[in-house]
């Protein structure tokens, strides 16, 4: 193990590309596969790793020294293989019934030479490569005044051009719920100018080759009239854009829905999406909420008093307690739930993504509330609407 752990602070230090993990040593083990790489976060170089458990994908960042030692433990309790890959070296190890690690490393010529690669070689000093790359043109990017005709993002338009990016990311991991012996139905509500509509369908479209289908709806009829006429110059047939209110629209609108996405709906519009999705047996529901003002006005309680009276504390514990229900709703709901950070604060507070995936076998029934729950929302004296929808219905 002590050769794994030279290595590991060797390229960790400089042109560490990725690790995986894998094979766990134990079958109750639901980690399948772990895999590292490394991100600067707010100039400090860091290392993301990424568990994947069942249709569960979970993040943390880690430093050089958490890293290395949490490798270690991993590889001396519980898996059985690590590869990894650098700009210098590659290597591969696994670990026998005796709990030793047989290693085997191979050199680049470079470093056989003895030379060092420069520090610019390290793998996240190099451009993040985006699902919509900088420098080739997108039409609908360039439409909707985000590109110019060369391909490159426009400053105005840069923190817009990072989400859908970051978006697509999070689509990207959702791939393996949804079908592929079929047309793939999308509903994207309150989807405003559209970037966002237009990235996805281009994404499994034009990037995946699936058959998909995506319904835009919004309130403002000039904004949906343009998003067609776009869509009618690109042809995009499955592509359509509807005028209309997302509280009222699955009374006038059946059927089913594999993918939900909304990107900054407003306030209680979020409620109405994801019982929307909820009621239409969506797959996978991705959902980054936006203006939760209902709770703020609702919550009412004294073991909280001495500190909502100051108005930005009241604020973002009613955001945060907006979002904590919601996923505690849909878990109730038969999906697994995951919260995570959307993108970073400096570019949106508007920061946070729901992401839930229906457990397998779930048909849809009676949501199972918590005791635990009710007990929470009676004591704030809150009734979130996605709640009362979900009671009443």
């Amino acid at each position: 193990m002590d050769k794994l752990r030279e290595l590991l602070t060797e390229c960790a230090d400089e042109g560490l590309d990725h690790i995986v993990i894998s094979r766990p040593r134990d079958k109750k083990n639901t980690v399948s596969k772990l895999r590292i790489r490394p991100v600067i976060i707010k100039g400090n170089l860091m290392f993301q790793e990424i568990s994947y458990d069942g249709p569960k994908v979970l993040h943390k960042n880690l430093d050089k020294v958490s890293l290395i030692d949490g490798i270690m433990d991993l590889m001396e309790r519980d898996y059985v293989q690590i590869e990894l890959a650098a700009d210098d070296a590659s290597a591969t190890g696994l670990v026998n019934r005796k709990g030793e690690l047989s290693l085997k490393v191979k050199r680049t010529p470079d470093k056989a030479a003895g030379r060092m690669l420069p520090k610019t070689s390290l793998a996240h000093d190099r451009k993040k490569k985006r699902i919509l790359e900088e420098g080739k043109p997108v039409g609908f990017l360039i439409d909707l005044g985000l590109m110019t005709e060369d391909g490159h993002v426009v400053k105005s338009g840069f923190d817009k051009y990072r989400q859908i990016n970051r978006f697509l990311e999070f689509v990207d991991d959702i791939t393996f719920a949804l079908p592929k012996d079929r047309e793939i139905r999308i509903l994207d509500f309150g989807c405003g100018k559209s970037y966002l509509t237009f990235a996805v369908y281009y994404y499994f479209k034009e990037l995946k080759g699936y058959d998909v289908r995506i319904t835009g709806l919004d309130l403002k009829e000039d904004v949906i009239i343009k998003c067609n006429e776009l869509r009618d110059k690109y042809g995009y047939e499955k592509l359509d854009f509807v005028c209309g209110d997302v509280a009222e629209y699955f009374d006038k609108e059946t059927g089913g829905c594999d993918l939900m996405l909304t990107l900054h709906a407003c306030d209680t519009a979020t409620d109405y999406a994801l019982y929307n999705a909820i009621e239409r047996g969506a797959g996978v529901i991705l959902s980054v909420p936006c203006c939760q003002h209902e709770v703020n006005k609702q919550i009412d309680s004294s073991m909280l008093a001495p500190i909502m009276k100051y108005g930005i504390i009241k604020e973002r514990m009613s955001a945060l307690i907006t979002d904590g229900v919601r996923a505690e709703l849909l878990d109730a709901c038969g999906y697994d739930v995951q919260l995570l950070e959307f993108i970073d604060m400096e570019h949106t507070p508007k920061n946070i993504l729901i992401r839930a995936v229906k457990k397998k076998g779930r048909v849809k029934n009676e949501p199972k509330i918590s005791r635990e729950l009710e007990i929470m929302l009676d004591e704030m004296n809150i009734k979130p609407a996605l709640y009362r929808m979900l009671v009443k219905s």
